[in-house]
């Protein structure tokens, strides 16, 4: 038997999140973390989580009859859960392919015995809504999969227009708001969306770990077998719903997500959609002072995820290390084709404000002209 090893206090360094994910809490958010423990069916919780739902709901802007709730994990469990009860070995989807998180959900519903087929588009660049009209006239479709946000490219595709075409065809629409819930204006009720899915620590400033999804009517009337326990969404409502014991839900987790739902709403939706675009856009005139650039159009960006392109001759990994070492900033790389080619930098929720966006800007600006300065002492 191995000798205890003596006890050594938690290092973790508190971070300036400016990635894809996570984003910063905020106090009242950190406060909830360590509110005491109850019991995942304690009547006291089960009310917290019928608050939660009735929040959701509303974020989401879900029609009446919805099923809005939060998966036990994070925002891939919850993709899978669209997935898993929506598509059925046999079922035809269609899948808008921008980028990373869009080929995951392809292949996702692949996994499931979906027949699929892919309408691709250059990552950095939006769906044209005509090329899904022409691929649903030329075959149809039960399912169109498409992510709101692409947090691989920082591209917002066309959600209502091609959610309005999918209708026309008679298609369920399953949708990856991961990066847009709580920053990006989103109406699951006005677009005529289905299945809705997205994440709590990113626009919404929770901790990872529950994952917003709601279904509207039409997606409960034709959700399939569900081939998965864990993510059945019949059960999870049994359990949200009707107090039937599914799993042990995380109460720290949910008082996190109910505390950042009521800062959402305090907030307002409309003001905290301002919000990110007016800082997005003070970072985009930062950037454009220090001669960098954005990946996607100005019409195909997000406010909330921003895809800039890495300079001719720069280390991408070296900038990402300076800024964390020497300013506590943190920021991400690119996935796929755009890795080495793009920094990806997050403004969502608590981390979307004016101060941020001067801190990492003035921080960028002294990481390259660090980096130009020792390349030219070095000869290179």
């Amino acid at each position: 038997m191995l000798p205890a090893s003596p006890s050594t206090p938690l290092r973790a360094s508190e971070r300036i999140l400016l990635g894809p994910g996570p984003s910063l809490m905020s106090p009242r958010v950190m406060k909830a973390l360590g509110a005491p423990m109850l019991s995942h069916l304690d009547p006291q919780f089960v009310e917290i989580m019928d608050d939660v739902r009735a929040r959701l709901a509303r974020v989401f802007q879900a029609p009446d009859g919805s099923f809005a709730f939060a998966v036990s994990g994070t925002g891939t469990s919850a993709m899978e859960t669209a997935t898993a009860n929506l598509i059925a070995p046999g079922t035809r989807v269609l899948a808008v392919v921008t980028g990373y998180f869009a080929d995951r959900l392809a292949q996702m519903a692949t996994r499931y015995g979906g027949e699929v087929r892919r309408v691709d588009a250059e990552w950095g660049r939006a769906i044209d809504p005509e090329h899904v009209r022409k691929a649903l006239k030329e075959s149809g479709a039960d399912v169109v999969t498409i992510v709101h946000a692409e947090t691989s490219t920082g591209v917002l595709n066309p959600v209502k227009e091609v959610a309005a075409i999918a209708r026309e065809h008679g298609a369920l629409v399953i949708v990856d708001a991961v990066t847009s819930l709580g920053g990006m204006p989103l109406d699951v009720a006005g677009w005529g969306l289905d299945a809705v899915y997205s994440c709590s620590q990113k626009c919404l400033g929770a901790p990872s770990g529950m994952s917003p999804i709601v279904f509207s009517p039409r997606a409960l009337e034709k959700k399939v077998t569900c081939r998965s326990f864990y993510f059945d969404v019949t059960l999870l409502e049994d359990y949200w719903v009707r107090r039937k014991y599914h799993h042990t839900m995380s109460a720290s987790l949910i008082y996190a997500l109910r505390e950042a739902l009521a800062g959402v709403e305090e907030e307002g939706l409309q003001a905290r959609w301002a919000r990110h675009e007016r800082n997005h856009l003070a970072f985009v005139k930062a950037l454009d002072r220090l001669g960098l650039s954005i990946l996607p159009s100005p019409a195909e960006r997000l406010w909330t995820l921003n895809a800039v392109r890495v300079p001719q001759g720069v280390d991408d990994a070296a900038v990402r290390k300076y800024l964390l070492q020497h300013h506590n900033i943190e920021i991400g790389a690119g996935l796929g084709p755009l890795a080495g080619k793009v920094f990806r930098i997050g403004l969502m929720g608590t981390s979307s404000s004016q101060e941020l966006v001067d801190l990492l800007s003035a921080a960028l600006e002294k990481a390259l002209n660090s980096l130009v300065q020792g390349l030219h002492k070095s000869g290179a």
